[in-house]
């Protein structure tokens, strides 16, 4: 059994090669019953700012899992900043003893930082890190990276930063623009339903945000943008082995809206 985040389908590639149908986060957070059972279980999340988002921190909180091997799987772009030492601590204070962790480095798409064509360019061997991830879980391999200090180094200067400029991560920065043809893409892709139509429109609701930036990267007119910095607002990204569908299927909260 797999679980998975994801917003541009990094974690969905990944995940897809460890269980063939993994289960989306978004689609049974609120499920009233959480208990799972199985041999192994994985979680396959994106770090942010170097620790898994908010919505899988939750899901960990209130799921129970039971099983002989657990293990998580981080996709990261440029700097994982030892996110397997937070994420251990995490399942600590969640109750959950993770046997094993990995860190993937794939596509980096943090708008405001990365040009997304950029990124695309370098080969990050994702598909060898991978394979080598699925040999460790296969043998039940019990491992989780150390970490040094330069790493500890650098979360510390992240969590400084985004003390210091919260709109800097969250969704106060996401902006529609007039390009927008109320498409509905964004409502779709959003794991916390942070938008609705109105007037054939996109509404974005405030203060309602993981930032994961599902609904910029995956808008097929580029009409959302970042207002404070986006390193190039005419480049966007999916993971070329995933489709729109799988992502709305992944995170659609409104099932009301149509198309796509």
């Amino acid at each position: 059994m797999v679980f998975y985040f994801t917003a541009t389908g990094n974690s969905l590639y990944v995940a897809k090669k460890f269980y063939e149908n993994p289960v989306s986060i978004p689609q049974v957070i609120n499920n009233d019953n959480l208990n799972f059972e199985d041999d192994t279980i994985g979680i396959v999340c994106p770090v942010f700012c170097n620790v898994p988002p908010r919505f899988v921190v939750d899901f960990m909180k209130k799921a129970t899992f039971k099983t002989d091997y657990f293990y998580m799987i981080l996709t990261y772009g440029n700097n994982h900043s030892g996110a397997a030492e937070y994420t251990e601590q995490i399942g600590k204070e969640c109750g959950i003893r993770i046997d094993y962790i990995r860190t993937i480095m794939m596509v980096d798409n943090y708008l405001p930082v990365f040009d997304m064509n950029e990124q695309i360019a370098i080969d990050k061997k994702i598909d060898e890190q991978i394979a080598t991830t699925l040999a460790d879980v296969a043998a039940r391999k019990r491992e989780i990276p150390a970490v040094t200090d330069e790493e500890r180094k650098h979360h510390a200067e992240m969590i400084k930063i985004n003390e210091s400029m919260p709109s800097f991560n969250s969704g106060e920065q996401i902006t529609l623009t007039d390009a927008c043809i109320g498409c509905g893409v964004c409502a779709k892709v959003c794991p916390v339903g942070n938008f609705y139509l109105k007037s054939n429109k996109a509404v974005r609701i405030k203060n309602t945000c993981e930032f994961c930036l599902a609904c910029a990267q995956n808008c097929p007119q580029k009409a959302i943008t970042l207002n404070i910095m986006d390193k190039n607002p005419n480049s966007r990204y999916r993971n070329e082995h995933i489709s729109l569908q799988e992502i709305i299927a992944a995170n659609n909260q409104n099932k009301s809206i149509r198309g796509y």
